[in-house]
């Protein structure tokens, strides 16, 4: 696979998003395994389903913030939603207890996961490289990638690998918020339109808290403009814009890779691999997201 796009003078789209598919899975343990869960019990939260830790794990970053500010950074989350979990959040533990906890956490989790690899060159040469572009990534107006590229870097280096995970996803994903607005999307017609495109079904999507009725509205409002079929699914116009938002998330997403060389971005992307097929090997994520990998 070609790395840089000659014309442009940048990494591959492809590229890109193919990064994104390696490191999300190595990122998004942290809401799923049960050694996170055991933490996050000890501070007092709710983990027989995953949104009471979910909220205040992924949120602790920004500090003790309030629903409406958890809220716009989250984006496709009902505001009902967020502040029945968030509300309560800062009583059971401070932020930075949070942060303390998912660390652990997530040690004890890749210490499960990658066995004996967790100490291995090869994990040591990953985590410099992810972390060569997390630290390269600017944060102007992306508040979750900011707000994680502001804690310390843990000193092990399958912490930092992790932490670079979680520093490249919210800066992919504040960027892809961005291009939703630019689209025209709001919170529930960004779902009901990736639902359209058969990114997930709408019952995985209904985990998001909107109401029947809300969905509803929104499919009307998407039929109106050209974007839905009366039946829900997606009209040519609609897979347009879709495919027009991943490609935007895809070119605003690149700056961080820029940081590395494509010998540099090869290496990683070959080194990655085993490690993104011992999570995905480990039966903790679920076998269909709200992500659209593989879909868009």
């Amino acid at each position: 696979m070609s790395t840089y796009d000659e014309e442009s003078g940048g990494i591959e789209p492809t590229r890109v998003r193919q990064l994104w598919h390696l490191l999300e899975p190595l990122h998004a343990v942290l809401y799923y395994a049960p050694e996170v869960f055991e933490e996050a019990a000890a501070l007092g939260y709710d983990t027989k389903e995953r949104w009471p830790s979910y909220f205040p794990l992924r949120a602790a970053p920004l500090g003790a913030v309030g629903a409406e500010r958890v809220t716009s950074a989250f984006y496709s989350f009902s505001p009902r939603m967020v502040a029945e979990h968030i509300d309560p959040a800062w009583r059971s533990a401070s932020p930075d207890d949070v942060v303390t906890a998912r660390l652990r956490g997530m040690d004890r989790a890749y210490r499960a996961i990658f066995g004996d690899r967790v100490d291995s060159p090869e994990l040591a040469e990953v985590a410099a490289l992810a972390r060569r572009a997390a630290e390269a990534a600017n944060t102007a107006g992306r508040p979750l990638a900011a707000a994680n590229a502001e804690l310390d870097w843990p000193q092990a280096p399958h912490l930092q690998l992790w932490h670079a995970a979680t520093i490249l996803r919210e800066h992919r994903g504040d960027g892809h918020l961005a291009a939703l607005l630019v689209a025209g999307l709001d919170p529930i017609e960004s779902l009901v339109s990736f639902a359209a495109i058969g990114a997930a079904s709408v019952e995985r999507f209904a985990s998001r808290g909107w109401s029947v009725q809300e969905w509803a509205a929104a499919r009307e409002r998407l039929v109106a403009r050209g974007l839905l079929n009366a039946d829900g699914t997606a009209t040519e116009s609609g897979h347009d814009l879709r495919r027009g938002i991943e490609d935007h998330t895809d070119h605003v997403a690149a700056d961080p890779w820029r940081a590395l060389t494509p010998q540099d971005i090869d290496r990683l992307a070959d080194l990655l691999g085993e490690f993104w097929v011992a999570v995905l090997s480990s039966g903790l994520l679920p076998s269909e997201t709200t992500l659209g990998i593989g879909k868009v």
